[in-house]
């Protein structure tokens, strides 16, 4: 362990999935780590959410690839395996198209099989995309485990090698009427690209990797929650002497020529620190956490015009008695591309949405009480840029989520069964998450908002300030959001050691107002 005097300080904004990741990475490396947290519990947007006997994950409710997590644990020395139960979903949805219900696994053979059975002439075309897939990504995955600071980083063999792969100029969408013929199949090879509140229409044909790692390497959900593994994190970060403040809220990052200095807290105490690291949603933090006229790329008229995600509302249901559903199911409108449009184009809610519900009581007893259900149930939907009143619309969109969930079978008598209840709107994200213009998933992933032209891990604006989280490189999503600790921790240490060994020039080019 590193000696106090000598030892680094981070103050770490908020207590997310990158917050805490990076909090635990360098709390694992000697670094003295306080993490301020505004909300009573942590996780951010994925927190759990209590409801009397009944709890929630608040946002995420899977994990992808947790090799990614349990790497960082054992960089810290631990196994995740010590703090969380973790189980691999098979099959990893239920897809509901009308009559037809499709069920992929991670088994190539069955899902073929059933896109035989149920998509006849397109089991081949399955084969064909999972092989071409993982050629793509072995390709993207480099660029996403290493910074975009400059234009440069655009010229090293990585990116030049993997340009022909990325389909950057097709979309997700485009990409997927190659291999398949059936409208209903290409929907369930597109459909997440809501994972980046995006439509498949526009998203960029690079992600759809995003299906390819399901198909891949499966759906986890951890015992009680994916917020467990948060609090895990957290668990790690205190074991190595560093401090989680919930309800202890930053007001303003404390800047003196260019360089951060420590944050200010709303109580008024002043925390010095030799790196701070923002996990707040991005468009908040610089548009409340900076004196005005410190940032000039990131100003709130700037951050105005960025593109963002779609948002959801959302409605956590207690309900007594078992629930005969998937862990996971969605429910496809008769035309989802209407759907998305009318969320992503028009800003308008749709007669016919999609919806998805979870239902983890079946595998996770922790959850509820013993015979009873925890449900979640998402519908996406415009963000705050469209022009709805959601405080007029509250009830009659609870009322629309309750009628549609009435229509499947499983869930005819469900009004009558519950017992606690909750409605999260796109204002909620805004207003008691501190979501920018509700946009669940952060900035948008278009090509103007991607790699360089992201908001770089490394601060642009400010000397000693990191950014993590879905709101910088590489994107929202749960594995990019640890990726980008990842990549913001070891951007720090290799500060620290330039420093360590040449103070002089470090100086020098600091005063010149340039980064190390």
């Amino acid at each position: 362990m590193i000696p106090n005097q000598q030892r680094k300080r981070a103050a770490v904004i908020g207590a997310g999935p990158g917050g805490l990741a990076a909090a635990m990475l360098l709390s694992g490396q000697g670094y003295e780590v306080d993490v301020y947290e505004k909300q009573p519990a942590i996780g951010g947007r994925s927190s759990r959410l209590e409801l009397g006997e009944y709890k929630f994950d608040r946002g995420a409710t899977f994990l992808m690839m947790p090799q990614l997590i349990e790497e960082m644990f054992d960089v810290v020395g631990r196994k995740l395996s010590d703090y969380v139960d973790m189980k691999e979903l098979t099959p990893l949805y239920a897809l509901n198209f009308g009559d037809k219900v499709f069920t992929p696994s991670r088994n190539r053979e069955d899902t073929a099989a059933q896109i035989k059975e149920l998509f006849p002439g397109n089991e081949e075309n399955y084969l064909r995309y999972m092989r071409d897939e993982e050629v793509k990504f072995g390709k993207v995955m480099p660029l996403l485990r290493r910074p975009f600071g400059k234009l440069t980083d655009y010229l090293r063999k990585d990116a030049i090698t993997a340009l022909p792969k990325l389909d950057i100029n097709n979309t997700v969408y485009g990409i997927l009427s190659r291999y398949f013929t059936d409208e209903r199949l290409r929907w369930a090879f597109t459909f997440q690209s809501k994972y980046l509140g995006m439509s498949a229409w526009d998203c960029p044909g690079t992600f759809t990797i995003l299906s390819f790692i399901e198909h891949q390497y499966g759906l986890f959900h951890p015992i009680g929650g994916v917020n467990r593994v948060f609090q895990a994190m957290a668990d790690v970060v205190e074991e190595n002497g560093g401090r989680i403040h919930t309800l202890t809220p930053v007001k303003q990052v404390i800047v003196r020529n260019g360089r951060a200095e420590g944050v200010l807290l709303e109580n008024g105490e002043r925390i010095e620190a030799d790196h701070v690291v923002v996990n707040a949603d991005f468009a908040h933090a610089v548009n409340h956490l900076f004196e005005p006229g410190v940032l000039k790329k990131y100003t709130p008229e700037k951050m105005k015009r960025k593109k963002y995600s779609c948002s959801t509302a959302m409605l956590y249901l207690g309900v007594d008695g078992e629930i005969d559903l998937p862990h996971h199911s969605i429910y496809f409108p008769e035309d989802y591309r209407v759907n998305v449009d009318e969320i992503t184009k028009h800003k308008i809610l749709s007669a016919d949405p999609s919806l998805y519900v979870h239902n983890p009581s079946r595998l996770d007893p922790t959850l509820a009480p013993a015979g009873k259900s925890a449900l979640y149930v998402l519908m996406p939907t415009p963000n705050l840029t469209g022009d709805i009143d959601w405080e007029a619309e509250r009830a009659k969109v609870q009322e629309d989520m309750l009628k549609r969930l009435e229509a499947i079978p499983e869930l005819a008598d469900i009004r009558g069964r519950i017992e606690e209840s909750m409605l999260f709107t796109p204002l909620d994200w805004q207003n008691e998450l501190d979501v920018y213009q509700g946009a669940t998933f952060n900035m948008a992933h278009n090509l103007g908002q991607m790699m360089y032209l992201r908001p770089h891990n490394q601060f642009e604006e400010l000397e000693r300030v990191w950014l993590v989280g879905g709101g910088t490189h590489p994107g929202s999503g749960l594995p990019t959001i640890f990726e980008s600790a990842r990549i913001s921790v070891r951007l720090i240490q290799e500060e620290d050691a330039r420093r360590r060994t040449k103070p002089s020039s470090y100086v020098k080019t600091a005063q010149a107002g340039g980064q190390s």
